[in-house]
């Protein structure tokens, strides 16, 4: 407990001591004119609807799955498939909603009555040069560089990631010291669905499930380094938590070399990503309910080198850690899982004023457990695949 609170309350300075803000490197090529512009020949006048359609679809070669050696499966598949729509009302009122086309429709009546499809409706409002706030389902401000990308261009997320709860509904706060530094302070419901659903049955009431975020964004040196830190303290079940720190940084070294470098860690009084309780057999396994005490580590970094004006190769590593940082009967304290990611690619992009791109990658996973994991049937594991596809955010109006 005590290492928890000291990394956290170290984190929460360092937030307080950098500052600069974090330019989004996903977003469309200011110059490329939309669907309706190059049917009508009409050049759009105002920003009040921008539609766009994320796509990234590939055909993918998967290897060594489902404990079976060799190819597992080979077929195209539509990793992601997102419909946007955006823009400035007036010089104070904003909006953005974005919705996932090839994920279930599903309700969640019970808490924010949206479907798990919608990663934001909302409303931005501008109260002042300096200050504004965000209102309605968004994404939950935990920082990190991958995070922040628009998803369509992560080939694999870290598994941190991919087993987080990234869009929720609430409010953020944002305040823009000057152009290059920004605080954001968040208040969001801290899950989609019941609590039973998520955590399981058998555990105290929480009457406040909410999650609160404070993060803040960066750039130094000319934006040669960028900045997006955050600490986070999630309400998970009556008087249990978790506690979420990251950090990520973003390296400018040229016009051609780049590179990004993020740090997570989670503490979590009850096991919210759900690694460690499949690990140690299920929820069946604890009563009803996850794993207790869990910690993640994460640690992902990706290189990019664009060697000519239209092709870019990168490389990604990723080393994370399953552990318990507090026993429990036949579950020990200590790591029982490592993993270690690894991708190689290449992309080129046709079009000068386009963000459209081609791309052939390799990624790679190698699991590790330690005796403890073992004591609960578990094996080491490594699982490839080979995808070439295309990346493309479609300004359609």
């Amino acid at each position: 407990m005590k290492m928890r609170f000291t990394a956290f309350a170290l984190s929460l300075f360092a937030v307080f001591t950098v500052s600069a803000q974090v330019q989004s490197r996903n977003a469309v090529a200011p110059s490329e004119e939309s669907l309706f512009e190059r049917v009508t020949k009409i050049e759009k006048k105002n920003d009040l609807l921008n539609v766009y359609l994320n796509m990234n679809g590939a055909f993918n070669a998967n290897f060594n799955q489902n404990g079976r050696d060799g190819m597992e499966e080979g077929a195209f598949k539509m990793n992601q498939f997102r419909i946007e729509a955006k823009g400035q009302v007036n010089d104070w009122l904003s909006y953005r909603w974005r919705q996932r086309l090839n994920r279930d429709n599903n309700g969640t009546d019970d808490i924010d009555n949206l479907p798990t499809s919608i990663d934001y409706a909302a409303l931005g409002i501008k109260l002042s040069e300096k200050f504004s706030i965000f209102a309605g389902k968004q994404g939950v401000a935990y920082g990190g560089i991958e995070y922040d990308l628009n998803p369509i261009e992560i080939y694999q997320y870290s598994e941190m990631i991919n087993n987080m709860s990234n869009f929720m509904t609430g409010i953020t706060f944002t305040y823009d010291f000057n152009p290059n530094q920004q605080l954001q302070f968040q208040i969001l419901n801290s899950r989609n669905a019941s609590q039973d659903e998520t955590y399981g049955v058998g555990l105290g009431e929480n009457r406040l499930p909410l999650v609160y975020t404070l993060n803040w964004n960066a750039n130094l040196f000319g934006k040669k380094w960028q900045t997006r830190w955050s600490v986070s303290l999630m309400d998970e079940t009556k008087d249990k938590y978790m506690y979420y720190i990251a950090l990520g940084n973003q390296f400018n070294f040229s016009r051609k070399w780049d590179m990004y470098l993020d740090i997570m860690s989670s503490f979590e009084e009850v096991d919210r990503k759900g690694i460690m309780t499949n690990m140690l057999g299920g929820r069946g396994a604890f009563g009803g309910h996850n794993a207790f005490h869990t910690m993640y580590n994460s640690l992902v970094t990706k290189i990019n080198y664009r060697f000519m004006p239209r092709w870019n190769v990168f490389v990604k590593g990723m080393l994370e850690s399953a552990a318990m940082y507090k026993g429990d009967g036949a579950v020990t304290t200590g790591n029982y899982r490592t993993s270690l990611g690894y991708l190689a690619g290449v992309e080129f992009y046709p079009m000068e004023k386009s963000n459209l791109h081609f791309y052939c990658t390799f990624i790679g996973q190698s699991n590790f457990f330690t005796e403890r994991a073992k004591a609960f049937g578990q094996e080491n594991y490594s699982t490839q695949r080979v995808a070439l596809g295309f990346i493309y955010q479609l300004p359609v109006f």
